[in-house]
């Protein structure tokens, strides 16, 4: 999608992003909030601020990927014994 994709879906919570800090989120009172990864059984199985910065240079190296025309639209990101 080319443009800028439209953002306010949330309810509850407000995330920013900004280019030199990452990624951030707050509740809907305005306290700080955490991200956080929860599978499918609903247990959250990583959180912290390193979620936050792993969702961040994911979402850079695709887009800089696709700025440069590398044709690699997917980027992975895993513990070392996952990624091949």
């Amino acid at each position: 999608m080319i443009g800028i994709p439209s953002t306010g879906g949330l309810t509850q919570a407000t995330l920013t992003a900004v280019c030199f800090e990452g990624l951030s989120a707050e509740t809907r009172e305005g306290q700080k909030a955490t991200f956080a990864i929860i599978d499918e059984n609903e247990k959250v199985i990583e959180r912290g601020p390193v979620v936050a910065r792993e969702a961040w240079n994911v979402m850079l190296a695709s887009y800089k990927n696709f700025l440069v025309g590398q044709g690699h639209l997917r980027v992975f990101s895993g513990p070392p014994s996952t990624m091949k």
